[in-house]
């Protein structure tokens, strides 16, 4: 019988010197896959690994030892049902890529032959052929594929850090950009002031033009001021601009508007010039 731990994690932190390097491995016992619902229901009961007081399989690395070129020995701690044995697992490098994504991968595969009854697994049933159900030797398969972490991912989330900072401090500079903007309602209300002014000078406007205008009659004729105000002051002003142009033709013109308004025909009648 075959099967599987579907949720496995772990890391291995590799140094220079393999002495300094060290791995773990996580394994949910609950992942158990034999493809039988029913055997896997009773390979998590209590017969087995018992699944709801041990959750986890464990294995946490003591010595990591290269024995040939790719190929390495892995000794460290197996707890399983809480009972931790010392194991010496064989890997085998496979190669080492880079995968579609950009991501450093290392491959490793290698097996382990351990008894289950060393950690306390130990339920088995009698066959009618006078055999076992369970073997109490089990093979562990071990399909490893590292994921290189990046020294760089450090120096580049510092560096967002201080984009963040950076983006922080230009924070408050639209801050500044906001206060201007009462600053214009302040000057809204300044145009009203002004409006309440214009209907001043409008008061003030027709005042002044009252004066000019007889200030500029008055350098004409100061006598013909107070004529101004009543009905006789155009016939003043007819003359002044008539003697300018020909004094001869409208001084008779003046004496005839003064025959005029006593009858025109007339005049010719009674042989007035």
């Amino acid at each position: 019988m075959r099967g599987a731990f579907n949720d496995v994690s772990g890391f291995a932190d590799i140094a220079e010197d393999l002495a300094d390097s060290n791995a773990e491995v996580i394994i949910q016992t609950a992942s158990v896959d034999t493809r039988s619902a029913d055997r896997d229901t009773h390979l998590r009961s209590a017969d087995f690994f018992d699944v709801d007081a041990y959750p986890e399989i464990r294995f946490v690395s003591s010595a990591i030892d290269e024995v040939d070129e790719s190929s390495y020995i892995v000794t460290g701690d197996l707890t399983i049902r809480d009972m931790t044995k010392t194991v010496s697992i064989p890997l085998e490098l496979i190669g080492v890529e880079s995968d579609p994504f950009g991501n450093l991968r290392a491959g490793l595969e290698g097996s382990r032959r351990i008894d289950r009854k060393d950690w306390g697994v130990t339920w088995n049933t009698k066959l009618d052929s006078g055999g076992v159900l369970v073997s109490d030797k089990i093979t562990l398969e071990f399909e490893l594929s590292l994921i290189k972490n990046l020294a760089e991912a450090a120096p580049a989330d510092s560096s967002e850090t201080t984009g963040e900072n950076e983006a922080s401090t230009e924070a408050p500079e639209p801050v500044t950009e906001a206060t201007p903007a009462p600053e214009a309602d302040t000057a809204a209300p300044q145009p009203e002031a002004p409006e309440s002014v214009t209907p001043t000078p409008a008061a003030d406007e027709p005042a002044p033009p009252v004066p000019k205008a007889p200030e500029s009659a008055a350098s004409v004729d100061p006598k013909a001021e107070p004529a101004a105000e009543e009905f006789p002051p155009p016939p003043p002003v007819k003359p002044a601009e008539t003697p300018a142009e020909r004094p001869a033709e409208k001084a008779p013109e003046v004496k005839q508007s003064d025959s005029q308004p006593s009858g025109g025909g007339l005049g010719k009648l009674f042989g007035l010039r």
